[in-house]
């Protein structure tokens, strides 16, 4: 069944939505419809930068807590909270915390298919079950 079948006319709180550490330092939940995810990103201060791109999407950020340096092509962007910038896909990015922990707020269109496994929690929010995600949601 489709995310949009299954979201529509249901409040979620990001609360209640279960993350994932992805690595030391950055944890990340995930709230998807089929046409758009939008990334919740705790990240710390110190986490170790690993330089990236993306060539099947661009990248909207938006920090909400915290500052941050947002790294596009080599270049720094000083960001604090309400900030928002676009990253165009194919381009290397990276961000570094200066006053955290960062919530970073990242949007994908379309949704980023290596990161479907973060809405698992869908499903048992549709069967009332606790909600969890990863290999044994």
């Amino acid at each position: 069944m489709a995310l949009n079948e299954q979201l529509y006319s249901r409040v979620v709180s990001f609360d209640d939505i279960p993350d994932e550490v992805a690595r030391r330092g950055i944890t990340r939940k995930a709230y998807a419809s089929d046409e758009v995810m939008i990334v919740w990103n705790t990240v710390e201060q110190g986490l170790e930068v690993r330089p990236h791109s993306h060539d099947d999407f661009d990248q909207l950020v938006f920090i909400l807590e915290g500052e941050a340096d947002y790294f596009v092509a080599g270049e720094p962007h000083k960001m604090k909270p309400r900030d928002v910038m676009l990253v165009p896909r194919g381009t290397e990015h990276y961000i570094e915390v200066t006053s955290g922990p960062c919530i970073n707020i990242d949007i994908f269109v379309p949704p980023r298919a290596d990161y479907a496994h973060l809405t698992s929690w869908v499903e048992q929010l549709v069967a009332g079950q606790p909600l969890t995600i990863g290999v044994n949601a």
